[in-house]
């Protein structure tokens, strides 16, 4: 892999899938960095937001299930991809003549516009996010690159787009769903028109009748979710990558807007921020797989919980602009540290032709569960927290410590059931660096 990554600009494969999920995170990035607060824009209150959040997870969760069980029956076929690029690159005219209408009617007419938008934005970005992050993966693995190299590219398309997200805000919030619907545009023409030689001939060998039959029956499909060491991730991501989730999009989006004197400066210097903050994860992409290599999969996925719960409670404990900019800077290395390690421990510890399923319904499902269980109190809890105690945003820092203290506690439990490297090995062996040279000593000795 090594060598692969040295020519990673000579494969064609690299190239196509980087700038394939680099368009979509320009798409999803520009109006979702805002979202929370385009929201109360509209005249949402934290519960009514946190419901709308709830419905969005209700509706991602299902469709993420069936992309995931329908993607690997597709194997590198593309066709359940080029569907969520055209819905995202119908987001600016649905959202301006159809959701944002309807959201703003109130009533039971809001409530049906949450319904009908939490589908189509969760078909074309919630759900579409881990349908391209698996299809990238099994890609890296069939054509020989790095994932966290072109995963990386999405995290940079994020951060382009956030530099001037919080600036077009400010002019009119629809027109970031607008130019999201032009970057949905241009990742629709990449996976449906760019179609390298080894995937011609690798899609032409799978198509032979004689061919052996490489995904998974619809039985071992289902069989997922009858696995108990399954569920046992699945409870640690509930309670570490749902409240990340809840943190980012529900509170820390107007918590930080409200540290500035005006609601425009705030907006503003978030978007900027929050551009600087995906450059550095970006980057961070290309840096864990180096860390998995010095430490392990399993201890990766521990770290990037325990940065989690320092971030999220340090959020809390400092109330100026500056010092709580730097401490969002932790999210660079946090959501790599959970993105990559947790695609290779299903690869690790489970066969790998239920990747894009496993990964579905133990990363992605599982934070989707959380934030409908808890997406709802915790608004209506930090609304109440707000009300309560409004000096210095008292109220709001002690809901961080909250979710912080729920973090601490999943990272506890995830000592104790995250399966070691070597334990349980069902798929693709890891090996650290230092595994690795022992290895090789032991063959030179023989």
């Amino acid at each position: 892999m090594a060598s692969a990554s040295k020519s990673a600009w000579r494969n064609p494969s690299y190239l196509q899938s980087s700038l394939g999920i680099f368009m979509f995170f320009c798409s999803w990035g520009i109006w979702w960095s805002f979202f929370r607060v385009w929201l109360e824009s509209i005249g949402l209150t934290d519960g009514e937001a946190g419901l709308v959040y709830t419905i969005n997870s209700a509706a991602t969760m299902v469709i993420m299930f069936a992309y995931g069980a329908i993607q690997d029956q597709l194997g590198i076929k593309r066709k359940l991809v080029i569907v969520t690029s055209a819905i995202a690159a119908l987001v600016g005219p649905f959202v301006q003549f159809v959701y944002a209408p309807m959201i703003e009617a109130g009533g039971a007419t809001r409530w049906t516009g949450a319904v009908i938008g939490s589908i189509v934005l969760s078909a074309g970005f919630m759900a579409a996010c881990s349908l391209l992050e698996a299809v990238t993966e099994r890609y890296s693995r069939y054509f020989n690159f790095e994932y966290g190299q072109s995963r990386a590219w999405g995290s940079f398309g994020y951060a382009i787009v956030a530099l001037f997200a919080g600036f077009l805000f400010n002019v009119n919030p629809l027109i970031n769903f607008w130019v999201g619907s032009a970057c949905g545009f241009g990742m629709l023409l990449i996976y449906a028109f760019w179609v390298p030689a080894e995937q011609r001939d690798k899609l032409k060998a799978a198509a032979d009748p004689k061919a052996e039959k490489s995904g998974p029956s619809f039985k071992e499909m289902v069989s997922v979710l009858g696995m108990p060491t399954l569920w046992v991730l699945v409870v640690f991501m509930l309670f570490t990558n749902t409240f990340y989730v809840v943190f980012d999009q529900q509170f820390f989006p107007v918590y930080y807007r409200n540290l500035f004197s005006t609601p425009e400066i705030g907006q503003a210097t978030y978007g900027t921020l929050n551009s600087f903050q995906v450059f550095l994860e970006s980057a961070m992409m290309g840096v864990v797989p180096i860390i998995m290599r010095k430490i392990g999969v399993r201890n990766s996925l521990l770290l990037g919980a325990f940065v989690m719960f320092a971030r999220i409670g340090l959020c809390g404990v400092f109330h100026d602009p500056i010092t709580v900019s730097i401490v969002k800077m932790f999210h660079s290395i946090e959501v790599p540290l959970f993105c990559l390690p947790a695609f290779r421990y299903f690869t690790l510890h489970f066969d790998t032709k239920l990747s894009a399923t496993l990964y579905m319904v133990g990363f992605q499902i599982a934070s989707q569960i959380g934030q409908i269980v808890f997406s709802t109190p915790l608004g209506v809890l930090h609304g109440y927290m707000k009300e309560l105690m409004p000096a210095n945003d008292m109220g709001v820092r002690i809901t961080f410590w909250m979710i912080s203290g729920i973090v601490l506690l999943a990272l506890i439990y995830g000592f104790f059931v995250i399966k070691k490297d070597d334990q349980d090995v069902g798929g693709d062996p890891f090996y650290t660096d230092k595994q690795l040279k022992a290895m090789e000593a032991g063959k030179a000795a023989a």
